[in-house]
């Protein structure tokens, strides 16, 4: 039972003692290592890292100097056309990640007023272990709301990229269907080829957003078993296009909790909230930290885990930076993708 008497309760508001910090291997058992960016500018696993080491080194005088991993030796001279075979020979220590496209169908909706098609969109990555492969369909009129929006944002980057043109006649003929899906999935590797376009919100939502706003609206009608079969279909997604921006998943991952928590599954809902913190990095500054921490927190004492290092968190983050009013992490969650 809760109690601000006892310090062995979530209630509890005196002094806690510190928890120790963790150790390198505790760190390493919290989940992988953040991507980092290889020489070419693509991403690198925690597993095949781009490490300085893979470059030769000279010395002040020219001569490649000796690594331990087997690099040239100090009395060696490459010359140009050598070194570049060595790159070569050590850029296959790392592999790039990246999203491909591929529009594996196409199919006519009908609906009382109206036929489209919807576009079956295939998404997997390369480069790194991908456990599955993401589909989800678009209508035309989506890809157009996704070009204005970049052409908007990105007018420089997108000047040389056109959306392919729909045809005013005989649009939905198997003919015309199969060449616009060709050059829809042209056009996506085209936007996705750009660095700013693929890192941006408009570009995510584009492939995530309908999703997980009915993941959400779920959420707020109680319907969370509902709500997690689409946030299962969404949330690897959007890991994938937010692997620059942690923080970007943390809603997602909330709702994960609360669904988990509200259909009696606390050890999921632990899951997700470990999930979530390590997206949040320690940001205290973020809006999602301090309800994260004490839904943590009740799940932890609940459960028997280690409430009390959390809590300390979570009284340190209140002491640094006051609040008039706390708001629950249910609050909060679901004032999101509201639309």
């Amino acid at each position: 039972m809760e109690s601000p008497e006892h310090p062995q309760t979530p209630g509890w508001t005196g002094a806690v003692t510190q928890c120790t910090p963790r150790t390198r291997q505790e760190a390493a058992a919290m989940g992988p290592d953040p991507l980092c960016l290889g020489p070419d500018g693509h991403l690198a696993t925690s597993q095949s890292p781009w490490l300085p080491w893979m470059l030769p080194i000279q010395s002040p005088k020219g001569d490649v100097l000796p690594d331990a991993h087997g690099g040239p030796s100090s009395n060696s001279s490459m010359t140009t056309r050598e070194l570049q075979e060595c790159w070569q020979k050590e850029k296959g220590h790392w592999k790039p990640v990246k999203l491909l496209f591929e529009i594996a169908s196409a199919r006519i909706e009908e609906r009382k007023l109206s036929k489209f098609v919807l576009y079956q969109i295939v998404v997997v990555q390369t480069g790194s272990f991908d456990s599955g492969r993401a589909v989800v369909e678009r209508r035309y009129s989506d890809f157009e709301r996704l070009h204005r929006s970049l052409r908007k944002a990105f007018a420089e980057e997108m000047e040389d990229v056109a959306l392919p043109r729909k045809r005013l006649a005989g649009c939905l003929a198997a003919a015309a269907v199969g060449e616009r899906a060709r050059a829809l999935r042209e056009y996506l590797r085209q936007v996705h080829a750009i660095r700013a376009v693929r890192r941006s919100r408009e570009f995510a939502d584009f492939l995530t957003r309908p999703e997980l706003c009915e993941a959400f609206g779920c959420l707020r009608a109680g319907r969370y078993a509902r709500a997690l079969e689409l946030l299962g279909r969404a949330l690897p997604l959007h890991e994938k296009l937010t692997a620059h921006w942690a923080p970007a998943r943390v809603p997602a991952l909330c709702a994960l909790l609360l669904c988990h928590r509200d259909l009696g599954r606390p050890d999921d809902a632990f899951a997700a909230g470990e999930r979530a913190l390590r997206c949040l990095q320690a940001r205290e500054s973020h809006r999602y930290y301090r309800p994260l921490l004490d839904a943590m927190v009740h799940l932890a004492y609940a459960l028997g885990k280690d409430f009390v290092s959390l809590q300390a968190l979570l009284e340190e983050s209140r002491l640094r930076r006051p609040a008039d009013r706390s708001v629950t992490l249910k609050e909060l969650t679901v004032r999101e993708y509201l639309s």
